[in-house]
């Protein structure tokens, strides 16, 4: 009883330092890369590395592996990373156009819009889960979230709806904790939900 709670309590411990290490690497890679040309490039690498966890790669060296999918990537995913923020941009702006107007089909338009905007925190969610497990064309790496977002409304649903009351609740309560876990958790997470539906489609990788 003493041996497996000892064996239990080692674990976990392990598994938070591990987090948390992986959590710093990727701000410090953010940073490194003046957060704008850093983001895309460390988030890909977080989601490799928690990845290679799920496969039973438990010993790895972290840093090194996080420096050479970080230096890897860095072209492929700020390319990606920029058309995201430009189309991003652009709905919001035409979002906020369209409810600044007087008229009333402007304002029922604008929800054409929000649609869309929902459409695109879809492929958001699922981007970097694809990133990592596909190797893909350039295109297919916007195409295929969306796919797999839309073929499983549930699971999508899910995680949206888990990740927003569990980062409110932990924000109101223990927001340090964002600090230390909340990228590496988070990518935990949406990695493990996202691969469930990854089988039916291994096919379309390279």
């Amino acid at each position: 009883m003493m041996h497996t709670f000892v064996n239990g309590y080692y674990r976990f411990s392990v598994w938070t330092v591990r987090l948390a290490y992986l959590n710093f690497c990727w701000m410090f890679f953010t940073i490194l890369g003046m957060g704008v040309f850093g983001l895309m490039p460390a988030t890909s690498a977080m989601f490799m590395i928690v990845r290679k966890w799920m496969q039973g790669e438990e010993d790895m060296p972290i840093f090194r592996l996080f420096w050479t999918a970080y230096r890897e990537n860095f072209v492929k995913t700020n390319s990606i990373g920029f058309v995201f923020i430009f189309i991003g941009y652009f709905l919001v702006i035409e979002f906020n156009i369209l409810r600044a107007q007087e008229s009333f089909i402007y304002y029922i338009v604008s929800y054409s819009v929000l649609g869309t905007l929902l459409l695109y925190a879809v492929v958001l969610l699922y981007f970097f889960p694809v990133f990592v497990h596909f190797n893909l064309k350039w295109l297919d790496y916007l195409k295929w979230p969306f796919i797999i977002g839309i073929c499983h409304p549930i699971l999508t649903i899910f995680l949206f709806g888990v990740l927003s009351v569990v980062h409110y609740f932990v924000w109101i309560t223990i927001p340090a904790l964002l600090f230390f876990f909340g990228g590496s958790l988070t990518a935990l997470f949406v990695m493990w939900a996202a691969s469930q539906s990854f089988a039916k489609y291994e096919t379309v990788k390279a």
